[in-house]
């Protein structure tokens, strides 16, 4: 680790251009070797012997993994293999046996041009093409058959695979970590509105600790705070390192991935907890689409989610998702208006090469709820700011893309990027003292932050005998430049009973408090092996090193503070398939984490925060009903935590242990029902601070237990009547303390959730979703004098028109 001065720069040039060497070489790479490594495949031609391993899906999807196995190109009409299922081909071959096997009961057959494309048709044209069409073969059938993670699941709460977990196409079953997966149907169903409320029926997972104050996606895995480093978008950070960050819009997201425990052997910087990862709503074959509105108590929300071939026989499609939104939440004076809107494309020029476009522009003006000083009896939707000046207002966009190449049939590159650029209006006013006479706290705050992102992946898999092996290797890289400048003051103090606002003339916040440009820059080189042996034992082994470059500059006084700081991580995890619906496993993993600002307060070499867990779990997916089961028990501890040993002064001395159990199960049990629960036992404990005030106490905001429950069941419908689904849900926190000395506490709670969907015709549906259904009042946490509130009762109603 390096801190500043020359040989520090230079040290940094040569690292920097390492790795802009790397990075730009395999960008490079499918360019380079994709032409010689198809070539040596295709040699022999359609009549020649090739190994295929092709699973049963799609007839598209398989066409594609024919054309990657072979190097042979292939070309088919997309409406008609639109619809149209291919039977699993499997061990060594002529290529036009296997494609016979591919087509057999499709009504589609081929024909060989004389440059050797194969290209798909139909066996008989005119009318005899109406005639019967027989079903297909399957010839093998195993666990290969679920969905690509990378497809939206819309008809099951169940996810049967991840690219999170390993950054490979893995059976949830298979990884050696706990895994939670909450698909699209779910989010529907529950009517999500915010990230918070997505994760909120997740095992190791806590949420809304700040109850009604919303300005951020307050995330907590495993008793670590996952805000600002632990949230990602299509498996790219977002990091936070000040204020200046954009939520995210759920109603853009296909799914959400929950990786549990320390992450980064695979992705690099990141509190111990874990991560939840955004999967982006991404373009789809067939044209489909929907319109909504949602209303209730000052809500109204509309939008669309449109998706297709650009034009028919295309190898281009779209998808434009859109959302408007001007709403007030509970509390007075709060607002929360919102606009999305989302296009994504995209192409696929030939079989196994396939670019994916993403853009989204994200506006949001608010006026968000904030806490109550403590020991004050009101009423907690009283609003306590200035109607006219509080805000925290963001505009976001983002541009990126999403690129794999099979380079032959083993191997494939992959290259994911985003840019974002996010801007800040934040003002807040808020009590801070339980005599309404006292002035109250004033600041306001303007950022900017860009962020790019980027990681490449080459994936070489190989299959013998009862080996498999799948061999990842990864370089990635991560800018943020975030300018803040941040001033504070007061203004004059209001009634607690009946507030009388004084307007902007009373608020003097010009007193500088943080003026900074941090600039941060990101190297990352991972290796990864999943080894499987006998179908039965699978080993993933991973290693990764990380450079980090950070530089905050301090405007007010003209200060630099220069820190690089690098890693090496590692992961060992084993699963034993004690059937192929049972699976036991256990891991060690590591975690490390900068500490890039106020460094000239620490006292000696700032090192990274580092974390460690061991964790051992089983998990049951039954092959005759549609449900996932995990329980897990883990041990996790991050040491260099800076504690202040004096007011000015911290060491990096402090450690922090939390172990647990976590229990989760996903069940559609039939298309009639779909339930989740989900418990965590956590103790945690402060192991050392510094200055042996709170050893052994137990960390703020973390609750011991936490539970939840959901389950729907939908009454068929009948002659004129249709289908009507009910649903119910219930979540529990327990006790936790809103100070590190543990003296206070604050209560458990318990809320109730609900929903009616009522299906008026083929295409429309009606459907009711109340959270907090009881009204319960409750503190969520109490930080610095300050009591947070629960959101109380919200019903929404959404209509909905599908096609």
């Amino acid at each position: 680790m390096k801190n500043g001065g020359a040989s520090a720069l230079r040290n940094r040039g040569r690292v920097a251009v390492i790795a802009s060497a790397l990075m730009m070489t395999s960008a490079l790479a499918p360019v380079m070797f994709v032409t010689p490594a198809l070539a040596q495949v295709a040699q022999n031609g359609i009549e020649g012997q090739y190994e295929f391993d092709i699973p049963a899906q799609s007839l598209t999807s398989a066409l594609a993994q024919f054309g990657v196995q072979t190097g042979l190109q292939v070309t088919v009409d997309g409406a008609v293999a639109r619809n149209v299922q291919a039977g699993a081909v499997s061990g060594t071959m002529r290529g036009d046996r296997a494609l016979e096997v591919l087509l057999h009961g499709t009504g589609l057959n081929y024909d060989v041009t004389d440059d050797g494309t194969v290209v798909i048709e139909p066996s008989v044209t005119g009318e005899g093409a109406q005639g019967e069409v027989l079903d297909p073969v399957r010839v093998e059938a195993n666990a290969s058959e679920a969905p690509s993670p990378t497809d939206a699941i819309t008809d099951s709460f169940v996810a049967a695979r991840s690219v999170t977990g390993s950054k490979t196409n893995t059976q949830v079953l298979d990884d050696p970590a706990s895994i939670s997966v909450i698909t699209q149907k779910e989010m529907e169903t529950r009517n999500v509105q915010d990230m918070q409320q997505a994760l909120a029926y997740t095992s190791g997972v806590a949420v809304d600790e700040y109850g009604s104050d919303d300005r951020f996606d307050y995330v907590r895995i495993r008793g670590f705070g996952e805000t600002t480093n632990g949230v990602y978008r299509d498996g790219l950070p977002n990091h936070v390192p000040g204020w200046t960050v954009s939520r995210v819009e759920p109603y853009g997201l296909q799914q959400i991935d929950i990786l549990k425990g320390s992450t980064s052997t695979l992705f690099g910087m990141n509190a111990p907890g874990g991560l939840a990862n955004g999967i982006t709503k991404r373009p789809e074959d067939d044209a489909k689409g929907e319109v909504f509105t949602t209303f209730g108590e000052n809500h109204l929300t509309t939008g669309g989610d449109v998706t297709g071939p650009i034009v028919e026989d295309s190898n281009w499609t779209y998808r434009l998702t859109a959302l408007w939104q001007d709403a007030e939440r509970a509390q007075d004076y709060s607002r929360d208006d919102r606009l999305y809107v989302a296009p994504a494309f995209t192409y696929k020029p030939k079989a196994g090469t396939e670019l994916t476009i993403l853009t989204d522009y994200s506006k949001r003006e608010s006026s968000l709820a904030y806490g109550v000083p403590r020991g004050v009896d009101i009423d907690p939707n009283t609003f306590l700011g200035e109607p006219d000046f509080n805000k925290f207002n963001t505009e976001q966009y983002e541009f990126g893309y999403d690129f794999k190449h099979q380079l032959s049939d083993r191997l494939e590159f992959r290259q994911v990027a985003r840019y974002t650029n996010v801007e800040l209006v934040y003002r807040q006013v808020a009590a801070s003292s339980t005599n309404p006479t006292a002035n109250r706290t004033a600041y306001k705050i303007d950022g900017e932050m860009s962020n790019f992102a980027i990681d490449n992946q080459f994936e070489y898999d190989r299959s013998w005998d009862t080996t498999d092996t799948k061999t990842l290797v990864g370089i990635d890289y991560n800018r943020i430049d975030n300018r803040e400048v941040a001033k504070y003051g007061s203004a004059t103090g209001i009634g607690f009973v009946n507030p009388s606002y004084c307007g902007l003339a009373c608020i003097n916040a010009n007193t500088n408090w943080t003026n900074w440009d941090i600039d941060q820059n990101a190297y990352g080189l991972y290796a990864q092996e999943q080894l499987t042996l006998d179908n039965k034992w699978i080993f993933t082994l991973g290693g990764r090193y990380d450079y980090v470059q950070s530089d905050t500059y301090y405007v007010n006084n003209g200060t630099t503070e220069e820190n690089d700081q690098q890693s090496f991580t590692s992961r060992a995890g084993v699963t034993y398939k004690v059937s192929s619906e049972l699976s036991v496993y256990g891991n060690y993993s590591e975690s490390f984490l900068p500490v890039y600002n106020s460094i000239t307060n620490v006292e000696g070499e700032v090192q990274p925060q580092e974390g460690t867990q061991y964790e051992i779990g089983v998990k049951y997916q039954p092959e005759q009903i549609d449900a996932a089961f995990t329980l897990a028990a883990f041990d996790l501890t991050q040491t260099n935590v800076p504690y202040n040993v004096t007011s000015t002064v911290k060491s990096q001395i402090g450690e922090i242990n939390t172990r647990g159990i976590e229990l989760e199960g996903k069940m559609s049990l039939t298309d009639q029902v779909n339930m989740t629960m989900a418990y965590t036992y956590l103790e945690a404990e402060i192991v050392n601070d510094g200055n042996g005030t709170n050893d052994g106490n137990r960390p703020q905001q973390i609750p011991e237990h936490t539970a939840s429950a959901w389950v729907d069941y939908t009454v068929p419908g009948q002659g004129w009547r249709g289908d009507l689904t009910i649903g119910s849900g219930v979540r529990f926190t327990g006790k936790s303390f809103g100070d590190n000395a543990n003296k206070v506490e604050i209560a458990s709670h318990t809320v109730f959730d609900a929903s009616i969907n009522y299906r008026i015709t083929e295409n429309v549906n009606f459907a009711i979703n109340a959270t907090n259904l009881f009204d319960r009042e409750y503190v969520t946490t109490s930080y610095s004098g300050t009591d947070y509130y629960g959101d109380g009762r919200t019903v929404l109603g959404t209509l909905k028109y599908s096609w």
